[in-house]
Parts: structure tokens; sequence; C-alpha cells
């Protein structure tokens, strides 16, 4: 994700909509039912290109009780609440 992890957590509440979630540190729990989501990152160095800095957070995706719909399902509104800029 191209955010720093106070950004990222300003956008998670819209992004996961009615499911219910649970921060740890830099980890969040998801109820996505029938299932769950769990979400664990770290913030990276940035990139750099030129002399444009863009934050780097590495974000790790880990479903679980979801079928293959479900779990595209949630993530086309994650994807476009988390989408910023051009694109």
């Amino acid at each position: 994700m191209g955010c720093t992890e106070a950004e990222w957590l300003g956008w998670l509440p819209a992004a996961v909509g009615a499911c219910v979630w649970r921060r740890e540190g830099a980890h969040a729990v998801i109820e996505v039912p029938p299932g769950r989501l769990a979400l664990r990152w770290t913030q990276q160095p940035p990139r750099v290109i030129a002399l444009m800095r863009m934050p780097v957070l590495r974000v790790n995706f880990a479903f679980s009780g979801l079928d293959a719909g479900q779990r595209y399902a949630f993530m086309k509104r994650f994807d476009l609440y988390m989408q910023r800029g051009g694109g």
C-alpha cells in the first residue's frame, strides 16, 4: 500500500463497512460472516523515484472460512475504499 500507517488506519473503518473489527497493534481481525480476515502490516522504507518519496506499508491478508466469491465481494469494496489518486 502506498500510505502511512496513520492513513491506513484512518481509511480502514470505511473500507470494512459494517463488518466488526478489532485492532491489536499492527494487526487487525475483521469478522466477515461466515468467516474472518486477519490483517498484518509493517511500515517499509519509502519508495524513492527521482525527487518523489512514497510511503510503503506492507499488508498481509489472510482469509479463513470464506469461499472465493465471498473473498472477491469483500475485496471489491475494500479495494474501492483504499484506492487513492488516478488509475
